[in-house]
């Protein structure tokens, strides 16, 4: 499994015209390898080379990995930037990828006066953006978990609990579902908080006739999941109700048109436009999307600026909103997966409009 993601890296790095290339990113280097660490300030790289000469440079510190490639490894007081130098073919262009500090980048840039140095973060982020098989059942579970603490939220919804304990809630139950920890903060949005795509959870009390907005995801196993969905306390006003109703639609109608070869931009469009054509479009205030897999946002999104074909295998978030400064908010948020011949909605919560509490 890892020699071939491997292999796919070095068909891109061909594609750049690139014969080495240095990976910092734990995520990537364990997508690559099966071995994780996190190095704090130490250095950790994996140095990919088209000859199938790679070296993992580590250091001491770090346990001993099983990784199918060659070892150097360092200690704290070492000039860990001159044994990567000294292994570097200086000669020749070198990709970087985005997450490597300038710490390490740019004493390495000192040392090799001659060696252009690339940004080349896309060959091993393409790769990553297309699920493989064990990759999409682990999101399938992190959803299937996602879901279900979703349906035991939205039952403990009622008047006089605050955002904090609803929030408090749903980490307390992906614990108990074994999760390793949250994908990202928890959201929870009473009333007028809801026109805050990233408001954090506060002691704000429900209320009759607030909106709820949950956004919430695990990670399980390394994946994440993510959703939102938007409730109401004991009634709905009819505007906010029928503005759920617009939102929800627009959701659907993105994920009718998702199938290998549709542009990313067109699903954006599509929302917007529904949104827009209602006189909401102002208050459609972000992307419809973004890519998900180890981290709850990895690199590619569904925006109006990424022309980008869907390609079997990716996993978006499908997440149209729209929010009414001081008054309200919403948003209904799948996870997506593009399969040979369409989609797979990986969330199972029902969308519409519904009272609580």
């Amino acid at each position: 499994m890892y020699q071939e993601r491997v292999e796919k890296v070095l068909s891109a790095m061909e594609k750049m015209g690139l014969e080495q290339m240095l990976v910092s990113n734990p995520n990537s280097i364990w997508y690559l390898t099966g071995y994780y660490v996190f190095p704090y300030e130490r250095m950790l790289a994996l140095y990919l080379r088209r000859d199938g000469n790679h070296i993992l440079f580590l250091n001491r510190l770090f346990p001993e990995p099983e990784a199918d490639c060659r070892q150097i490894w360092f200690s704290d007081t070492d000039d860990c930037v001159a044994m990567v130098a000294e292994q570097v073919d200086g000669s020749k262009p070198l990709g970087i990828d985005k997450e490597w500090p300038a710490m390490f980048l740019l004493p390495l840039m000192d040392r090799l006066p001659d060696c252009r140095c690339v940004l080349a973060s896309d060959c091993v982020d393409d790769v990553q953006a297309c699920k493989d098989s064990v990759e999409q059942n682990l999101m399938r579970e992190a959803s299937r978990i996602n879901d279900q603490v979703m349906e035991r939220a939205a039952a403990r919804l009622k008047e006089g609990v605050t955002e904090k304990e609803i929030a408090d809630y749903i980490v307390s139950q992906y614990t108990a579902e074994g999760c390793d920890s949250e994908a990202f903060q928890t959201i929870v949005s009473f009333g007028p908080n809801a026109a805050d795509p990233h408001h954090e959870p506060d002691d704000t009390v429900l209320k009759a006739g607030d909106c709820i907005v949950i956004d919430m995801g695990c990670k399980k196993a390394r994946y994440c999941s993510d959703m939102t969905r938007t409730y109401f306390c004991k009634e709905a006003p009819a505007e906010y109700a029928a503005i759920h109703d617009l939102v929800r639609s627009a959701n659907e109608l993105a994920e009718s048109m998702i199938r290998p070869g549709v542009p990313l931009c067109d699903l954006d469009k599509a929302a917007r436009d529904h949104i827009a054509a209602a006189g909401y479009g102002e208050y459609f205030t972000h992307r419809l999307g973004h890519f998900i897999g180890q981290n709850d946002h990895e690199k590619g999104d569904v925006s109006s600026a990424n022309r980008n074909l869907a390609k079997p295998g990716m996993i978006f978030s499908i997440e149209p909103g729209v929010y009414l400064p001081g008054k309200f908010g919403v948003r209904v948020e799948d996870l997506v997966l593009v399969t040979k011949d369409g989609c797979e909605v990986l969330n199972h919560v029902d969308k519409h409009w519904k009272t609580v509490g």
